[in-house]
């Protein structure tokens, strides 16, 4: 049987809400009333069709890439699942890294792929080795995928790893989907998109998690141009053409994107400050240090995570995600940068819910 869900999208969409919602995974939703946008700048219907070419052109601009090099899509998730549709056959062998985000892993399944996995330990730091990418490579190897930001540890992975990891697909003839979703939420020095570092990589990303501009449904895949045509071409069959509303907001936002993304930092850099405190006068969870993202998974040191999160949102109004989301039983993620005041408080709760087990 077809894999044809997302146990976690199911479970975002119908009971991660709460008073003190730490189950989020992008900041804080930014309001349309602080975009420098009228009325009269939108219309209904436009000229789009393998793209609308200002919104091509300001997201190569950003990337400093040819725009035959961008697809959009409607956000990072169709973003993925086109761009793996569009290299992959049912049955051949894709690479996933471990732990991963839920959903890249029940699109693989969807599309029939033959998934393979490479570790990225929590003793390791959840760190990106291509030596263990290496022992699951075979010739039959069609594809690679990863996060960077890793999801859901927000780790970052190192220029020299990701070339690593290139060369290793080259030598089969594969290619390398990178994530990049949560990348711009690295707030100093930021790198520069995978898809730089050689033809093998195909990047994807959007104006949602680290913007918080999800409702707009900007993503988009940087791909060769060979590629990036099939793959338009395959959207065909999904949606003929994006809301023009949205791709003329889209447009807008990318022109001010360092003003959004200033607004968002100071609230996902207080929210980190916070997390640090707990981290360190609690023995009860501990957590991967990171820098950068808008997410942290959690360990829980006793008891058993799914009974402590329904303590947590019965007696506190508070919400987390379960690890078994992101293979990590042992887990739950919280996500930072939307509100500090809320933030802090669910975190006490989280606090308090430690502090008193019950049987």
């Amino acid at each position: 049987m077809r894999h044809r869900q997302s146990d976690y999208m199911l479970w975002a969409k119908t009971q991660s809400r709460a008073r003190f919602n730490l189950a989020t995974s992008g900041v804080a939703s930014f309001p349309l009333r602080d975009l420098p946008v009228t009325l009269d700048q939108l219309e209904i219907n436009g000229d789009s069709t393998y793209g609308y070419a200002p919104l091509q052109h300001a997201i190569a601009k950003k990337y400093e890439v040819n725009p035959d090099c961008v697809v959009a899509a409607a956000g990072t998730s169709m973003a993925n699942h086109l761009a793996m549709a569009a290299v992959i056959d049912p049955g051949d062998e894709v690479l996933l890294e471990q732990p991963t985000y839920e959903l890249l892993t029940s699109t693989l399944l969807y599309l029939g792929a033959a998934v393979k996995r490479f570790a990225r330990s929590e003793e390791s730091g959840y760190a990106l080795d291509p030596a263990k990418v290496r022992r699951a490579l075979t010739p039959k190897t069609k594809l690679i995928v990863l996060t960077n930001l890793h999801n859901p540890s927000s780790v970052l992975a190192p220029e020299s790893a990701l070339r690593e990891v290139g060369d290793l697909a080259r030598s089969v003839g594969a290619r390398v989907l990178v994530d990049e979703v949560y990348l711009d939420a690295v707030y100093t020095n930021p790198p520069k998109p995978s898809f730089h570092l050689g033809p093998e990589f195909i990047v994807t990303t959007s104006l949602t998690k680290v913007y918080g501009l999800s409702g707009l449904r900007c993503g988009w895949i940087l791909a060769q141009p060979d590629l990036a045509r099939a793959i338009w071409r395959l959207n065909d069959l999904f949606a003929s053409i994006p809301a023009h509303p949205a791709e003329l907001l889209s447009v807008i936002a990318l022109q001010n994107l360092d003003d959004i993304r200033r607004r968002a930092r100071t609230i996902v850099e207080a929210d980190r400050a916070v997390l640090a405190e707990l981290l360190a006068r609690q023995n009860s969870v501990s957590a991967t240090p990171t820098e950068f993202g808008t997410t942290a998974i959690l360990r829980l040191a006793n008891g058993e995570v799914e009974s402590f999160l329904a303590r947590l949102r019965t007696d506190h109004d508070t919400s987390a995600v379960p690890g078994r989301f992101f293979e990590l039983p042992s887990h739950f993620r919280i996500g930072m940068g939307v509100d500090s005041e809320m933030f802090r408080e669910g975190l006490e709760r989280i606090g308090r819910t430690l502090d008193n087990p019950r049987a």
